[in-house]
């Protein structure tokens, strides 16, 4: 242990030493030069002082950026109350506890991804064949970054006391509290392994990892594991301990024991150096010529993802960062959910909020000069309200156009803002499910059934359930919450019948779609509607954006003989309409004439992506767990049929297809040389733990986007299944492709070896027809 002490302080020395001098602090400017407000800024001064006098904290440095500059760099208080005061100077060195998870640990791990070393779908086990012990074996490299793996917060301190080797026996012998991906648990334990997984794939501890690859190369000149003693005059101390105050000793017990380094806690750092790292994620991964991430690593690591088998448990992170879950108070109350951060038990956050390019340090030692158990410091609100005066701070013109982006409401919170007026005096029967929640999360049926003048009286499923778990047949049940009937629409009938629609006068459909005409929500959608037009109640379309855009349109049309639950209307594949606009086409091209009403999202543009909107991910089905997902499966949900695997089973549906008789290679080889646009595919090797090929080991190939706006998913898809045929026609179920493509023309001239060009043009026309139709419909 002495000798790594010693490679590591060699390691921050020269860390030290070597960062470039240019990168060493973000450049200052006046808040009014990047469209701040100066006065609004000065509200920090007000917050932080309060709380300092409350001694709710000794002091805290606040740093506040905006668009590559810091317009807001202040110390407070004092950083040191005992043995002596000290005061609070802007350089001072904090423990950053668990900002450690994100800065270092994630980060790290999302470099070994970049590099093809790690895979986030992978299980753990691969890396580390020790932890598939007691039933682990499944969990995933993601499962952990994202804190779904089922371990519990923290397992006993005792597994540490006698060293790290003991400790990791000790964390393999662990089983979960969960099970793996069915719920978010905010585990540290999670983190430990992910650092061991680090030092398993690299060869080098976490510590000399992210020096080597993060901190150095970004000049973050002070921040590291382990500080060394030159540094110790800046450093905030936290408690006392035996006889001696921690200062540059890691607070965090389990840290402590594991020598220091760890992935859940140990960096220290600065403000300064913190907002370099921010400034690094603003800018895709690149900061004053040094790429520490590719653009699609920090998308990937940034984007809202509900993972996991429970989505309706409403908590949504990123890789590595907090989005909306219980700890993201320090969002506070202004910037949009698509921001992201991280706190830190010790006292200490950052908040990025990519649409308006800001970003806020909060670093305090709350802990010192004692954590008090019977009533501990809480910065958690001042985190909050400083967040929140920042971002009211944002009033430039040249800044509107971003801010809205950010702030689209979909037809609930219209409703909401509304103060329900649509519904009052109405008998509500709501179609919907776990996506049916406006921007803060808050269930629909919660808030129709809160809501004053409105009477709820029954809730309706589609495919998967009100909670969206379940890939079967659904029965009828009862809402525990409210007491409700819920009358099953994926069962024997997929339409309200008489008796589920007695004492209704108005049906509300509130579900989320993703884009595909097979998805059959928008088939519950428009046979509701016609159920709703039979029994003349009143039918209302809470909107949603679609998440894929709405201005892309690709596919060929289903034709009208094989309407079906996947199919019913003849749309192309790629609809690029919302579930409101669809609402009002179905009404008028099938004659179904009801009482219809759409409430139209506001906010949002026929060209905007889902991670353009704000809103949270919430996985609308259990294998939609990412945008990335949604935007590939109109193209690679076509292979459903056959008897390929599309993922299911793994963590990264829809991003991945195989089988056992595929060679990933020569697959890969021959999509590749097809120079298909905004794709390329990389030969893997899984197994399914469910659906088609379940257990099984598959060779197959890793779907990758590069350029989503030029990527076309049925291109794509249609591209597959044209090289399956063409390398496997003994092997590959060409005669089932034809259930979900719908298209006789297109898939006979799949069956005579037509390429994915070719086939485009003979939808090309049909597809003309439809745009002329389709126009008469759009709301926005």
């Amino acid at each position: 242990m002495e000798k790594r002490a010693q490679n590591y302080i060699a390691v921050f020395f020269i860390l030290f030493i070597n960062a470039p001098a240019a990168l060493a602090q973000l450049p200052a400017a006046s808040p009014a030069s990047v469209g701040m407000s100066a006065a609004q800024l000065a509200h920090i001064d007000e917050a932080v002082n309060a709380e300092i006098a409350k001694k709710q904290l000794p002091g805290a440095v606040v740093l506040a950026g905006r668009q590559g500059k810091v317009v807001w760099r202040r110390a407070y208080g004092n950083r040191a109350v005992e043995p002596q005061v000290e005061p609070m100077t802007a350089d001072t060195i904090f423990d950053l506890a668990s900002l450690t998870k994100v800065v270092a640990t994630a980060t790290s791990v999302m470099i070994l991804v970049e590099r093809g070393q790690v895979r986030l779908g992978d299980p753990v086990a691969r890396y580390i064949p020790e932890f598939a012990e007691m039933g682990k074996r499944g969990i995933t490299v993601e499962q952990l970054l994202i804190h779904r793996s089922g371990f519990p917060p923290d397992n006993d301190i005792k597994d540490y006391e006698q060293g790290p080797e003991k400790a990791f026996e000790n964390i393999w012998h662990l089983t979960t509290a969960a099970d793996p991906g069915s719920r978010f648990i905010y585990s540290d334990v999670n983190y430990i392994v992910l650092a061991e997984l680090v030092r398993r794939v690299s060869g080098k501890p976490l510590d000399e990892f992210a020096a080597e690859n993060i901190f150095r190369p970004l000049g973050m000149k002070d921040t590291g594991f382990k500080p060394p003693a030159s540094l110790q005059t800046r450093i905030a101390p936290t408690e006392k301990r035996g006889d001696h105050w921690m200062r540059g000793e890691v607070h965090d017990p389990r840290s402590f024991l594991l020598g220091g380094v760890a992935g859940h806690a140990g960096v220290f750092s600065t403000a300064d150096d913190l907002a370099i790292y921010c400034q690094m994620i603003l800018n895709h991964g690149l900061y004053g010529g040094a790429r520490v991430l590719s653009p699609m690593g920090v998308t990937r690591m940034t984007e809202p993802r509900a993972s996991g088998g429970n989505a309706s448990d409403g908590n949504v992170r990123g890789i590595g960062w907090d989005i909306a879950t219980g700890y993201s108070s320090n969002r506070g109350d202004l910037f949009p959910i698509g921001s992201f951060g991280h706190t830190g038990f010790t006292g200490t956050s950052i908040w990025i909020d990519p649409a308006s390019e800001t970003f806020v340090v909060f670093l305090s030692n709350r802990v010192h000069p004692a954590v008090d158990p019977k009533q501990p410091a809480d910065v958690n609100s001042l985190r909050g309200r400083v967040s929140s005066i920042v971002a009211a701070s944002i009033i430039g013109p040249d800044v509107t156009q971003r801010v809205n982006t950010s702030a689209s409401l979909n037809g609930i919170d219209v409703l909401e803002r509304d103060g329900f007026a649509l519904l009052k005096g109405r008998r509500v029967g709501l179609i919907t499910n776990q996506t049916g929640r406006d921007r803060e999360g808050h269930s629909t049926i919660d808030l129709l059934k809160a809501a004053p003048g409105v009477t709820l009286v029954a809730l309706f499923s589609p495919e998967h359930g009100i909670r969206g778990v379940l890939d079967e047949k659904v029965s009828d049940s009862v809402d525990d919450k409210t007491g409700l009937p819920i009358y099953s629409l994926y069962r024997d009938t997929r339409k309200p019948t008489a008796g589920m629609l007695k004492g209704i006068d108005t049906l509300v459909f509130d579900i989320q779609d993703v884009g595909a005409r097979f998805y059959t929500y928008i088939s519950t959608l428009g046979l509701a509607m016609e159920e709703a037009a039979k029994n003349k109640i009143k039918f209302v379309v809470l909107d949603r954006v679609n998440p894929i855009n709405g201005e892309e349109v690709e596919g060929p049309l289903a034709d009208t003989d094989k309407l079906s639950f996947t199919a019913y209307h003849p749309l192309p594949v790629r609809h690029g309409m919302t579930v409101g606009e669809l609402a009002q086409l179905f009404n008028t091209e099938r004659g179904i004439r009801a009482d219809l009403q759409v409430v139209k999202v506001e906010n949002w543009h026929r060209d905007m992506w889902f991670d353009e909107t704000g809103l949270a991910w919430i996985n609308p089905s259990p294998n939609m767990r990412s945008l990335t997902q949604a935007t590939l499966y109109p193209g690679i949900g076509l292979l459903e049929t056959t008897n390929v695997s599309v993922g299911r089973g793994t963590d990264t549906p829809f991003e991945l297809i195989g089988a056992p008789w595929i060679d990933g290679r020569k697959l890969a080889a021959a999509l590749n040389a097809a120079r298909l646009a905004g794709v390329r595919f990389v030969p893997v090797r899984f197994t399914p733990r469910a659906s088609t090929h379940k257990d099984v080991e598959c060779g197959g190939i890793n779907v990758v986007i590069t350029n989503r706006a030029e990527f076309e998913p049925i291109t794509t898809g249609l591209e597959i299944a044209a090289q399956l045929l063409k390398l496997y026609p003994k092997n590959f179920a060409a005669d089932q492709f034809n259930r979900l493509l719908a298209n006789q023309k297109v898939y006979d001239a799949f069956r005579q070896g037509a390429d994915s060009r070719a086939l485009g043009q003979i939808w090309e026309t049909d597809l003309e027809r439809f745009r002329a139709v389709h126009r008469k419909y759009l709301l926005y």
